[in-house]
């Protein structure tokens, strides 16, 4: 556009731009060049949200897989992380929790290599969910107890073992089976059996 006549807006623009220093002119081409690219370049925003789908859909398989194994034995349910925090929070509502929470600290305490930190673990472990009126005491018999009270005083990695799987065994008989049923994991399921539905028939 151009325009010789006094009070032409184009003239006013052209004034504009050449009071403005060559840099910014410069720079404001430059942006113009690479907005220009992009723009012709819609392949590049398509690879990458293709790209960013394709790992969201496999996350999401992995996980409705997963989800749908927990059913299979009480052993996959433990394996898996999702598995055992869905199950910790199902434990909650039933008050609970503190049977899991042992199971935990028990594969915890196996895992501790110095005998000093195992010494001190294991009397913890034992104040908080063995010893008779524990602040989160779990349900095991006073045999057990008794024997887990004794293995204290030359603590190895093992010294659980019989109260941990004492209350495994609870878990998997009473617990695991009303987790199986409850309304939150029967949602699981059927949104794991829906995505995987809506995957067959995309392919």
């Amino acid at each position: 556009m151009s325009c010789w006549m006094p009070g032409c807006p184009a003239l006013s623009m052209c004034r504009g731009l050449a009071a403005l220093p060559i840099t910014c002119l410069e720079r404001a081409k430059d942006l113009k060049t690479r907005l220009g690219i992009l723009l012709h370049k819609p392949e590049l925003g398509h690879r990458i949200g293709t790209s960013s789908k394709l790992q969201l859909g496999s996350r999401q398989r992995d996980s409705s897989r997963e989800v749908l194994e927990w059913r299979e034995s009480f052993d996959q349910l433990l394996k898996s992380k999702s598995g055992v925090t869905a199950f910790h929070t199902f434990l909650k509502t039933e008050f609970s929790e503190e049977n899991l929470d042992f199971w935990l600290a028990c594969e915890d305490f196996k895992k501790t290599r110095s005998k000093t930190k195992l010494a001190s673990k294991a009397n913890r472990i034992f104040e908080e969910f063995v010893q008779s009126e524990a602040p989160r005491e779990v349900n095991i018999d006073h045999e057990t107890r008794e024997i887990t009270r004794k293995n204290l005083s030359g603590a190895t990695s093992a010294c659980f073992n019989e109260a941990q799987a004492k209350t495994r065994t609870l878990m998997e008989k009473d617990s695991y089976p009303r987790f199986l049923k409850s309304a939150s994991y029967q949602d699981m399921t059927k949104q794991a059996t829906s995505r995987g539905m809506s995957k067959r028939s995309h392919t």
